[in-house]
This record gives structure tokens, sequence and C-alpha cells, in this order.
């Protein structure tokens, strides 16, 4: 576990440089390790009947989605553990996280509106595109019979 080797190193060997600033990182880094495994263990628990049938083996833990993304905070806690024993500038490093919910609530919400905007209004060149496009696809694919 990282914290421990945080601990161990920022405590016995920098431990003149150990303020309450670092007591205060180890607890939020604490924290930030706590919620997603908890959420993780949560997701891969099987499920049993009465009688001890098994009804539900768990989720997948190799897939994306949010199981991912538990991952990579907890991931990226890892690494801002360690590397903040190096310097203080590696905490800068948690912004990762929240511009990358940014990021990904932007595309969701660009996506929403992308639809509701158009008018219908279509310039020449693209109304001959799409008309070719048809044309094509209502003529069918030509097959030539082998000899």
């Amino acid at each position: 576990m990282p914290w421990v080797v945080y601990v161990l190193v920022r405590m016995l060997i920098f431990y003149s440089s150990f303020t309450w600033k670092h007591w205060i990182g180890l607890a939020l880094t604490s924290v930030a390790y706590l919620f997603p495994y908890q959420q993780l263990v949560q997701m891969a628990k099987p499920a049993y009947a009465d009688d001890g049938e098994l009804i539900d083996g768990g989720f997948d833990m190799t897939t994306g989605g949010v199981c991912g993304y538990l991952h990579d905070v907890i991931y990226i806690t890892s690494f801002v553990q360690i590397a903040s024993i190096i310097s203080g500038k590696f905490w800068y490093t948690y912004l990762v996280i929240p511009a990358f919910g940014a990021y990904k609530s932007f595309g969701l919400i660009k996506g929403f509106l992308s639809y509701g905007s158009e008018d219908g209004v279509e310039d020449e060149k693209t109304r001959k595109k799409r008309e070719k496009m048809e044309k094509k696809a209502t003529r069918g694919k030509l097959v030539k019979p082998r000899r």
C-alpha cells in the first residue's frame, strides 16, 4: 500500500518537514482510497439465495465505465501519495480527476444540445451529396457472376 510507504518515508526520513498539511493530505488520500475501494468491493460481491445457490456472481472488474473510473481514482491517489514525498507540487495531479469529469460532462451535454440545434436548413452541396448517397443505397450492390 502506498500510504504505508508515504508514512514511513515522510515521517521517518523527512520528519523535520512533516507538517499539519501533510496530515491533512494523508487523511484526504486515505478517504480517496476508501470510497472507491468500498464501492468496488460492493460491486464484486456475489449474491446468494436463501438455499445457498448463486444468484449473481458479482460485477466483472475488467469492464470499463464506472468500475474503470474507480480504479483510475485509486491509481491517481497512489501516484500522488508516492510522488508527494518528492515534491508537494504533485498534489496538483488530483486536478486531473475533476478536469476529466468536466471533459466527459461537456461531451455529454454537447451531444444533447447538438441534436436540437439543427433547423433542417441544408446547403446545395450537402443536399446533392445526400441525394447521391441515397440513390447509391437504393440501387443496391451489383454482383458479377463468376465465369
